[in-house]
């Protein structure tokens, strides 16, 4: 079978981002990557799940539904992808061999007016839906930078992620399947849920 062809990194990307945050227990956080650890207060982590659009001026056009753990190097943060699916095979390739990141296919049903809905299947069921409200924007245009750490070939492999776009405060309804990997999401109410608006990204050295 010929390989998928995808980019090479670094990828920029740009698009429409609907992000909530939980704080679970210890014992419902996901395994992470190779040579990390969780961050954890009082015996919680921090957990992020987004829906992600890619459009615009993106080096490639797809639909995203991911979970996101904070983890530490040692004493360094890190961010760690432990489960996402996308709707474009060259996506899923290049994230898989570039980074390590475990993308897996899904469909997509993605509407956007007044209210941003989403809703995503995979081979074995639905995943989960998604509506976010959006709220007020606060101030300016927000840059982000981290590093993800990921499991490639059986070693840690870090990737530089650097973002920017503008941020607006969101009122988000998750509903998730008991037997979808994202089931133990729903237990609790978001933290806090946010829309990044209009952002770029570069993902990879």
């Amino acid at each position: 079978m010929t390989p998928t062809p995808y980019p090479e990194e670094p990828w920029q990307l740009a698009g429409q981002m609907y992000l909530s945050l939980w704080t679970p227990p210890r014992g419902e956080l996901p395994p992470v990557a190779e040579g990390t650890r969780p961050v954890t207060v009082a015996g919680r982590g921090l957990v992020g799940a987004a829906w992600v659009v890619y459009e615009n001026d993106s080096v490639l056009h797809y639909n995203e539904l991911l979970r996101a753990v904070l983890v530490r190097d040692g004493a360094r943060p890190r961010v760690c992808i432990t489960d996402i699916w996308v709707d474009s095979a060259a996506s899923m390739a290049g994230g898989r061999a570039l980074w390590g990141i475990p993308k897996e296919m899904a469909v997509f049903d993605v509407e956007r007016a007044q209210e941003a809905s989403f809703a995503a299947k995979a081979q074995d069921g639905p995943l989960a839906t998604g509506r976010f409200t959006e709220r007020r924007r606060l101030p300016g245009t927000w840059p982000l930078r981290y590093r993800l750490t990921q499991t490639l070939d059986g070693r840690p492999k870090t990737s530089p992620v650097r973002s920017r776009g503008v941020v607006r405060l969101a009122r988000a309804q998750w509903t998730v399947p008991e037997n979808s990997p994202l089931g133990p999401l729903t237990r609790r109410s978001p933290l806090v849920s946010l829309a990044l608006r209009d952002f770029t990204l570069r993902f990879g050295g």
